[in-house]
């Protein structure tokens, strides 16, 4: 009964984790296509109205929002992903296993 109770119990962090980490890939997929069309969409009509393309156009008024955004864009990252994402502990004690399993081979 109390391994029924573990299984549920991992299933349950498990599914809540792949929740956390797709909402993050939502989010940055929708930082990148809210700004890209913004950035170039404002672009396009300067061009279009102008019939002239200039970089007076980027200032920072253009990536403010990138910027203000990729700040909350970040801060979910870290939310997500903790702060030591590259070398955490799980990826050592992944790492000693992927070393012991090819050492048990030889």
């Amino acid at each position: 009964m109390e391994e029924n109770f573990n299984n549920e119990e991992r299933y349950r962090r498990a599914k809540k984790r792949v929740k956390e980490i797709k909402g993050f890939y939502w989010h940055l997929f929708w930082y990148l296509a809210v700004n890209i069309f913004l950035t170039f969409g404002s672009s396009i009509k300067v061009f279009v109205t102008e019939g002239t393309f200039s970089l007076d156009h980027f200032n920072f008024g253009s990536f403010s929002v990138w910027f203000f955004w990729g700040i909350g864009l970040a801060s979910h990252w870290l939310h997500v992903f903790g702060t030591n994402i590259i070398f955490s502990k799980d990826w050592e004690n992944r790492k000693i296993k992927e070393y012991m399993d090819k050492d048990s081979l030889h």
